[in-house]
């Protein structure tokens, strides 16, 4: 039967959330629905692979069925719940063993074999819903949604290929009265209905803040009669259930929300919570389930898709350091000290800015911790005259003490030792770098969140260190990350809202700034930490885009031409979780041999996954960095 869409009910749906189009725009969509099929159905969903129609499950167990409803594979046991992916490698389903009452993932290969399942530990709630997400790195996730607001995400897959061991990644926090999830896996949105409310759409990716947005709510405050049930997505658009009104709520996808397109009433549907959607020339094919088992259908509309730009290349990473010791926003900027006798023995200085510097080796192992005070940025140099002894130095802003503080590197072992602090005007101290001028002495620029930076030229000659002011100038608005180009002896600073700014290094030089490259297209805001990587063809400056998690790399010289960006994944084999909201970071050509044999580049985590837990640092090397951008 067709159910035409009746003016009266699509101005219902004219919600606050996005503007409604009317019946003149646009011609009413409508449904075909057959009959219902015999057998009662739980759960189904439609596929899109070449002599496969659909998969679905009853008391009996799960069968894959051909477009002659043929069953092409079986597998008994008694669940709950589905969903699915699809690949090359054939299908990935989901579900919950009801006895075991655990999620399950099971494989399906193009021959109807099925594959070992993999359980997921049991929780501590009853699943009501389960959906699977795969990431741009393919990697496989499955979200559980249980009771109470209580849900998680799970790691299950990679490349194609069940894991072993499900990693959790982190725990969620959803709407009280949810039972159904999917995921567009192109945006990386998670979608998840509240009953009685609405449904609402999450970030899906692991490194994601979880914040929520609305699609539609119930009335009075959007278009739904009743509130949200099952939902099916499909390219720039979403099919959602209205099961107790017994109706069904089309929506478009639009550059800044949700467009509230039509409704079509169910008539002879008992209340129908699932909905499985897939495109055809036509329109869309539907495979609806209510209380009497499931029905086909027909619905000739074609949503929109939105244009989306490319994603960004997502590079695993190969190694973390262990936890800094306070928690919450702690670790802030690492600093690399290059052992240059024996490299592989190198360390990571990280800042844990509520308390500390804490170092580690190049396995992300804790060798030692100074328990300082608040240090928010860290910088190295070689070569400092420190009495009668040559040591490395290392120096980081303290927050404390709006001072600067000096740790004298052992060059034979990297111990760092605590030689004392510089006092600074500043009224409050942020950002810290240092630069070796061509006569080899050591300057420190430090900076106040009003913009202030001061230059001072450091001496240990005595014994103790000793600070000069040699310059001072100022930006308009906040920065924090800066970093010295020695061979060049310019100095690239980082104003966190606005841009990146280049001048003279030297203390005589001219103060005048130069733009390298402002907030907008590549880089996001805040602008965070900035290093340089010195390579044999070519120098790059490194920028932290926190505002979009993501990396960019710029030629280090003028036109300072924008080489490309990335972004930091998991590493399912490694079982290390990407990073995100990155503060400060660093970088080194050096070969220190192993993984790092162009290279390394550390970077802050500012939201830790797999498991949820205190802040660290994020190792990568600088071959996928250069592999990925085509850099020489």
């Amino acid at each position: 039967m067709y159910v035409h869409l009746q003016r009266k009910l699509l101005l219902a749906t004219c919600i606050a959330l996005a503007a409604c189009q009317s019946t003149g725009e646009r011609a009413a969509a409508t449904l075909s629905v057959a009959a219902a099929a015999p057998a009662v159905i739980e759960a189904a969903r439609l596929l899109g692979t070449d002599g496969f129609d659909r998969v679905e499950l009853d008391g009996q167990g799960l069968r894959l069925l051909d477009p002659q409803g043929q069953v092409r594979a079986n597998l008994p046991g008694r669940f709950e719940g589905l969903d699915h992916r699809e690949s090359d490698e054939g299908l990935l389903l989901a579900t919950v063993e009801r006895k075991r009452q655990q999620a399950m993932l099971v494989g399906l290969t193009r021959g109807g074999q099925w594959s070992a399942p993999l359980f997921l530990p049991k929780t501590t709630f009853a699943i009501e819903g389960l959906c699977l997400f795969r990431d741009a790195g393919r990697n496989d996730f499955l979200f559980l949604v249980g009771e109470e607001g209580v849900g998680e995400q799970w790691l299950v897959g990679a490349d194609g290929q069940l894991l072993g061991e499900a990693r959790r990644v982190r725990g969620l926090s959803l709407p009280p009265g949810s039972s159904h999830c999917q995921v567009d896996d192109a945006a990386g949105r998670l979608f998840v209905n509240e009953e009685a409310v609405g449904l609402w759409t999450y970030p899906a990716n692991a490194e994601a803040p979880l914040e929520r947005v609305p699609v539609d709510l119930r009335a009075p405050f959007g278009g739904l009669a009743e509130g949200a049930a099952g939902m099916a997505l499909v390219p720039g658009g979403v099919l959602l259930l209205d099961a107790e009104a017994a109706a069904l709520h089309l929506y478009q996808e639009q550059a800044d929300g949700w467009q509230a397109s039509q409704v079509l009433a169910l008539k002879g549907f008992d209340e129908p919570e699932q909905i499985s959607a897939r495109a055809t020339p036509e329109g869309l094919a539907l495979l609806l389930v209510d209380d009497r088992g499931s029905r086909q259908a027909a619905l000739d509309w074609t949503p929109r898709p939105v244009a989306r730009k490319p994603p960004l290349p997502l590079l695993p990473a190969e190694v973390e350091s262990g936890p800094v010791p306070s928690l919450g926003d702690a670790a802030d900027d690492p600093a690399i000290w290059v052992n240059r006798s024996e490299p592989g023995v190198s360390r990571v200085l990280g800042t844990d800015k509520k308390g500390g510097l804490v170092v580690y080796d190049l396995q992300g192992r804790q060798v030692q911790s100074l328990p300082v005070g608040r240090l928010n940025n860290v910088d190295v140099r070689d070569g400092f005259r420190l009495g009668q002894r040559q040591v490395d130095l290392a120096v980081a802003s303290n927050r404390d003490r709006n001072s600067l503080h000096l740790f004298a590197i052992d060059p034979a072992n990297g111990r760092l030792e605590n030689i004392g602090q510089i006092a600074t005007p500043l009224a409050d101290i942020y950002g810290l770098c240092l630069f070796k001028d061509r006569q080899g002495a050591i300057h420190a620029f430090a900076n106040d969140k009003d913009g202030t930076f001061l230059q001072y030229r450091l001496d240990g000659r005595s014994g103790k260190p000793r600070g000069e002011l040699v310059r001072r100038f100022k930006v308009d608005s906040q920065p924090e990350g800066c970093v010295a180009d020695d061979r060049r002896e310019r100095l690239f600073i980082g104003e966190e809202d606005v841009a990146v700014w280049t001048l003279g290094a030297a203390a005589n030089a001219p103060t005048a700034l130069e733009k390298v490259i402002g907030v907008g297209e590549s880089v996001h805001d805040d602008i965070e930490g900035l290093a340089l990587y010195h390579g044999q063809r070519a120098d790059y400056l490194v920028i932290s885009s926190q505002g979009n998690d993501s990396y960019v790399v710029l030629d280090a010289t003028a036109p300072y031409a924008v080489r490309g960006a990335f972004r930091i994944g998991l590493n399912a084999a490694h079982g290390i979780d990407g990073a995100s909201e990155t503060d400060g970071l660093e970088v080194t050509s050096v070969n220190l041999g192993g993984p790092w044999s162009q290279g390394l580049l550390v970077v802050q985590d500012g939201r830790k996954r797999m498991p949820e837990g205190t802040q660290n640092y994020k190792y990568l090397p600088w071959t996928a960095v250069a592999d990925a951008l085509g850099l020489e």
